[in-house]
Order: structure tokens, then C-alpha cells, then sequence
């Protein structure tokens, strides 16, 4: 089986990224620098029509969205244990899909407001706006993690997936001291190869992106 990740520096492409290295999956790397459009180019938009990453290629085929990448590797490499057993499954499957549909659009209005409204004057009323819905999230995420390591009985792409939600939310200089257990679970993250490895390589591309500029 031929997989190829199309991954880009700081996006949630780092989920899929850190997932099949916790695997132990063989898989080549085709880098999309966002910063450049590359998304929104011919040549991409015949890989993924919706102009985004994360892309799977699975022999040829693009799998598509976090959620349901995340279940092919944890049910391709069961020995990762990357989802829990049992009804947990479904309540890890049920948080991931909370991360996509929720705590991620919340992030991403204090990135790029202008997806959101078009009158540059209430640019910072947008991301107040959303600041307040991702506190709200976080709270909620914050009393999951009370008392515990990992979402669940040990380490899976759940955690994964908010280790991203979360470090996105450290780089808009926000006020995250109200979660202490989300930070402690970010700098669990880190202590994991799997993650430092993921953000090494992101450090090279970002820089390898930024001297083609």
C-alpha cells in the first residue's frame, strides 16, 4: 500500500502526520505550501477539489478530513491502539468530529477574519467574536483532561488532534492560563517522538518555504 501525505507547515496536517508515525507507517510526504496558494492551484484542486489539507493518498486515492483519516490508520495499524476499544471508540470518534466541526472554526476566524467578513473595520469584533466560542470550547476541554493524562486510558488520536486545536489557540497570544490541563497535555505531547519528530520537519519546511519566497 502506497500512502502520501499532502502536508503543510502549522495546519492540521500534523494530526495525520503524527498518527501514522505513531503507526509505524511507511509514507511519502508531498509538501503544500498555503502560504503561496498552493492549495488553490489547478494541480492541487485535482487532488482535493475542496483546496485543503490534509490529503491521505491511499494507492492513488485521497482520503479526505481528519476524522475519517484517523480511523483508516488506527483500523489499518490496530496494534498502535490510535482509538480505544469498545463504546470508547465511538466517544473518541464523537470528540474528533467535535475538534473539526467546532473548537477548529473557532481558531480560525483569529487567522483569517476575512473569510468571515468583508469590512477590514470589524476584523478584531470577529475574532472577539470567536475567542469567545473557543474559551467556551476549551473550558469544556479542560474538564475532560481533569485528573487525567490522555482522553482516554492512554494515549490516542484524540489526543492528538487536540495537541493541534490547542497549540494553534498558543499562537494567537491568547490568555490561556483558565487551562492548565490542556497545557500540561500539550507539553505531554512534546515529549512524544512522534510529535517532535512532526514538528522538526515542520520547522524545515516552513523555513524551506519561506527562503523560496
Amino acid at each position: 500500500m502506497k500512502l502520501t501525505l499532502f502536508y503543510a507547515p502549522m495546519a492540521c496536517s500534523l494530526v495525520p502526520y503524527v498518527n501514522l508515525t505513531e503507526a509505524g507507517a511507511q509514507f511519502e510526504v508531498s509538501t503544500v505550501n498555503t502560504g503561496a496558494k498552493q492549495q488553490k492551484t489547478p494541480e492541487y484542486l485535482a487532488v482535493n477539489p475542496k483546496g485543503k489539507v490534509p490529503v491521505l493518498g491511499v494507492d492513488g486515492y485521497p482520503l479526505t478530513e481528519n476524522v475519517a483519516i484517523a480511523q483508516f490508520i488506527a483500523r489499518t495499524w490496530p496494534a498502535a491502539k490510535l482509538l480505544p476499544s469498545g463504546f470508547d471508540e465511538f466517544k473518541a470518534i464523537s470528540l474528533m468530529a467535535w475538534f473539526a466541526s467546532t473548537v477548529h472554526p473557532h481558531l480560525t476566524p483569529n487567522a483569517r477574519p476575512e473569510n468571515y467578513c468583508d469590512m477590514p473595520e470589524a476584523f478584531d469584533g470577529v475574532k472577539r467574536v470567536a475567542q469567545k466560542l473557543l474559551f467556551e470550547d476549551l473550558r469544556i476541554a479542560e474538564g475532560l483532561l481533569a485528573g487525567r493524562a490522555w482522553f482516554f486510558d492512554h494515549f490516542t488520536a484524540v489526543d492528538t488532534y487536540f495537541f493541534w486545536c490547542y497549540r494553534r489557540a498558543t499562537q494567537f497570544k491568547l490568555d490561556l492560563s483558565a487551562y492548565p490541563n490542556c497545557d500540561a497535555h500539550m507539553l505531554r505531547m512534546r515529549e512524544r517522538a512522534s510529535v517532535q519528530k512532526c514538528e522538526a520537519y515542520e520547522k524545515e519546511v516552513a523555513a524551506a518555504f519561506a527562503k523560496a519566497a
